[in-house]
């Protein structure tokens, strides 16, 4: 088997294997299990809701239940509401186990005196980086998913110095960062720019050959008026020689 994965912005539950691959759990009883863990808090979970969304009878979904309840996800209590009337508590377990026990397993931090935070103000970015900050910050305005946070814009800004350093106008590296983003929401911006920066620099130009001679002007000769190439006026070869 080969797995075709694929990386879940949005819309997505997880699920522990401890009930995926559950070895005394039925196949119904796995999937209704994943179903109820995917529903939002409020949710009904009755059977007749269950039978109504799935294939499965009553009877099946029933067992399903009690397979999950015997295995500790699942609790079900009837409770005495307004006017006598009777109604099935249920609370799902998304991994089995004395709740207790879940709190406890958190590291436990001891409280001192509370004191109030400090706030450190971040030195301001030197006049050389601020048109590298100046394009970073703005290019929310032709990708709107490109936001960036201030310390993003001064983390990112020395990388983007490197480009124009190189002599990359700075709308080319506008449109290297910007163009062919991946479809959907960008959940970490920042990250896509310092690896577009660091993966896709340019290479230093190199030097620029010498510039040939240039070609020296006609000049008149003050004693036989003949032309010549020179660099000023003056005698030409055959008179000063």
């Amino acid at each position: 088997m080969t797995h075709v994965r694929h990386r879940h912005d949005e819309k997505f539950t997880v699920v522990g294997n401890h009930l995926a691959q559950h070895k005394d759990l039925s196949a119904c009883a796995i999937g209704i299990g994943v179903y109820i863990q995917s529903l939002p808090d409020g949710a009904l979970v009755g059977i007749s809701i269950l039978t109504a969304r799935f294939p499965e009878g009553a009877v099946r979904i029933a067992g399903a239940l009690r397979e999950l309840e015997t295995a500790g996800y699942l609790k079900r209590q009837v409770v005495r509401g307004r006017g006598a009337k009777l109604t099935t508590v249920t609370t799902w377990f998304e991994h089995p186990g004395p709740v207790d026990l879940v709190k406890r397993s958190r590291p436990v931090t001891r409280r001192g005196p509370r004191t109030a935070p400090v706030e450190t103000e971040e030195p301001p970015l030197s006049s050389e980086l601020k048109p590298a900050a100046d394009l970073l910050a703005g290019l929310r305005q032709r990708e709107p998913r490109l936001l960036l946070s201030e310390s993003d814009v001064r983390r990112l800004a020395p990388e983007v110095q490197r480009w124009l350093d190189r002599e990359v106008a700075p709308a080319v590296v506008v449109r290297t960062l910007t163009g062919e983003l991946p479809a959907g929401t960008i959940r970490w911006p920042a990250r896509l720019l310092a690896h577009r920066l660091r993966e896709w620099l340019p290479p230093e130009l190199p030097p620029a050959p010498p510039a040939p001679p240039g070609v020296l002007p006609l000049q008149n000769c003050d004693r036989c008026d003949r032309a010549f190439r020179g660099a000023g006026q003056g005698l030409c070869r055959g008179c000063a020689g």
